[in-house]
């Protein structure tokens, strides 16, 4: 999986080079990012810069892995959908490989591993009709011959996330 993270806090003194503008920059991005045609031009002019050092600075943050992704929480129900969380049990051996095909639907978000005291250690959600739900896990079970466990959603809490920005 491409997109590994390590848990808990950097060691000391390895943690990112972020400067004030960065720190804010970050704040902005995470609570209320601009919703407009030239969004890093809004941003700029909040923080004081030009629209060019926005982008750039948000890129740099990004290849750095700091922001991983900038876009829409929706409202999967809304949109005449339903949510399952996925778990499959797969050794290391085999990793890479499933994560490919699970990673291949676009209905599929948050694809992770978690050890734990069973066999079932990646887990993800998929987002999409009744019908297209049955579809993927389908073609899943075909394409990695895993068992699945499937825990339909039965009831959304919903929760904000900020994450408070070290200095």
């Amino acid at each position: 999986m491409e997109d590994e993270r390590i848990e808990g806090p950097p060691p000391e003194g390895q943690g990112p080079d972020l400067d004030e503008l960065d720190r804010r920059l970050l704040e902005i991005v995470q609570e209320e990012f601009p919703l407009t045609a030239r969004p890093f031009l809004a941003l700029g002019e909040a923080l004081g810069m030009s629209e060019e050092e926005a982008m750039v600075r948000v890129k740099r943050l990004r290849d750095q892995g700091i922001i991983r992704r900038i876009g829409p929480i929706l409202d999967m129900r809304r949109l005449g959908c339903s949510g399952v969380l996925v778990a499959l049990p797969v050794s290391d051996e085999r990793i890479e490989e499933v994560a490919e095909v699970v990673n291949g639907y676009q209905e599929i978000s948050h694809n992770y591993l978690r050890p734990n005291e069973t066999e079932f250690n990646m887990w993800f959600t998929i987002s999409a009709s009744e019908r297209r739900i049955e579809e993927i896990l389908s073609e899943m079970k075909e394409k990695t011959g895993l068992d699945q466990l499937v825990l339909p959603t039965k009831r959304i809490f919903k929760i904000g996330v900020r994450f408070e920005i070290p200095r």
